[in-house]
């Protein structure tokens, strides 16, 4: 492999090298090689709105085979036509690729896109510090949500640590969602881990994951397992403790969609959820569309305007009892990411650090119009990400600076200035034909 990755890299320099093993592509599943797409697109986002120079920029895809049938039995498909290598032969191949990357390009940031559930975290956990990682399905989306809710917070004039928070789906989404949630409730509000883990219930298909689930509880989710004796035989519909059961006995403040279940926060449940919350925080994110949780237009009307929406998709606006837009905010991870990215890029950071992701999320949450009108879009718009980035990278750098993590020798009043010096704009340069020119 690193005779092919020297042939690649010859004479060029990368900043930036988005890989993917496509097992996982949001919204269809594992397409072997064809996650090219993806890296390359996430690549593009970079540029677009980080300001990345995409001629350091490098997608890759890891084709360690395919447990999509249809591409099996394809003739003409160009990747490896074998079932998906699992366990020590995976692990090795993923190893060789990190290393290579250390070894050769020691300041690239590796952006890890579309992994599956059971490898994600765990590769997370095994190199984030050892090099600038970043897994934008967990830390991504669990930023662009601590975004928002720190938003949404501002609004109530409460505080993270105060919340009681629902996350209906625990896969590597919700999962990374809870432990940035929880990793900033410990960092800005000072409580203990285990204080923290107490805010939050995790709902998955077999319902509220307790003790109980035994065998069933996957790496991750550990720390946010109820103790079974909170809950009763009255609590319990077919052996499950549900969401409306959760909603009636905890009377949560935040509800988090991350399931793909199709109107699974049914009126009932906005409804009684609204009864004990002023303000009800509910952010349905499962995407695509046809995907979430409820449209926000309906908690809106269910919880006659009171709601703080945000979503995983663009939405039209909702109609406020006024008669007043309600812009709903998106809780896209591309209002975050090309930040966090060219910002420990530009630091030439060793890591990327819990606290450099929660720079990167208050000041995107700084940037909430919610804050001047509390009726107003919890997260900026899209149409600004290249701004907010901007501001995201700037955070992210001058946190790198402070924590003596960063590669440079800046002073942290020196990193805006730094950071506008190196956006690559697309200016390109005039050419005239002159015919007396040399031959």
């Amino acid at each position: 492999m690193e005779k092919d990755f020297l042939h690649f890299i010859k004479g060029k320099s990368f900043d930036l090298i988005v890989v993917s093993d496509s097992e996982a592509i949001l919204g269809i599943g594992d397409q072997g090689v064809g996650g090219i797409g993806i890296s390359t697109a996430k690549a593009v986002v970079y540029t677009l709105v980080g300001g990345i120079d995409p001629s350091r920029t490098l997608p890759i895809v890891l084709d360690v085979g395919t447990n999509n049938q249809e591409l099996l039995d394809d003739k003409l498909y160009v990747g490896w036509s074998h079932k998906r290598v699992k366990g020590k032969p995976y692990d090795e191949f993923i190893d060789t690729f990190v290393q290579l990357v250390r070894k050769h390009l020691p300041h690239c940031l590796i952006h890890f896109e579309d992994f599956g559930v059971d490898n994600a975290r765990r590769i997370l956990e095994i190199y984030r510090d050892k090099h600038a990682i970043f897994n934008d399905d967990i830390q991504g989306t669990g930023a662009v949500t601590l975004s928002a809710l720190m938003s949404a917070v501002g609004v109530t004039k409460s505080k993270l640590s105060d919340q009681r928070i629902v996350v209906y789906g625990a896969g590597s989404a919700g999962v990374g969602i809870i432990w940035q949630l929880r990793d900033a409730m410990i960092r800005i509000d000072g409580i203990s881990k285990e204080e923290a883990s107490k805010r939050f219930y995790m709902i998955d298909k077999d319902g509220l994951i307790t003790q109980g689930f035994g065998d069933k509880i996957r790496h991750g989710q550990e720390d946010f397992v109820r103790p079974d004796e909170e809950w009763d035989d009255n609590d319990r519909h077919d052996g499950k403790i549900g969401l409306l059961q959760v909603v009636k006995k905890i009377h949560p403040t935040v509800l988090i969609g991350t399931s793909t279940h199709a109107g699974g926060f049914t009126e009932e449940i906005i409804k009684e959820m609204a009864k004990h919350t002023d303000r009800p925080i509910i952010f349905p994110l499962s995407n695509p569309t046809k995907l979430v949780e409820v449209d926000p237009s309906k908690a809106n009307e269910w919880t006659e305007g009171k709601a703080l929406l945000a979503t995983g998709s663009p939405f039209p606006p909702a109609k406020m009892p006024s008669g007043k837009d309600y812009i709903i905010a998106e809780c896209n991870n591309a209002l975050i990411y090309p930040g966090i990215g060219f910002g420990a890029v530009l630091a030439e950071s060793k890591t990327i650090s819990d606290s450099m992701i929660i720079a990167g999320a208050q000041a995107l949450a700084s940037l909430s119009p919610a804050l001047k009108d509390p009726d107003a879009a919890l997260l900026p718009d899209f149409g600004c990400a290249p701004q907010v980035n901007f501001e995201v990278a700037v955070a992210v750098a001058e946190h790198a600076v402070e924590e003596g993590i960063a590669g440079v020798n800046w002073k942290k009043e020196d990193v805006r200035d730094r950071v506008k010096e190196r956006i690559w704009h697309p200016v390109y340069g005039t050419y005239h034909y002159d015919a007396a020119g040399e031959k």
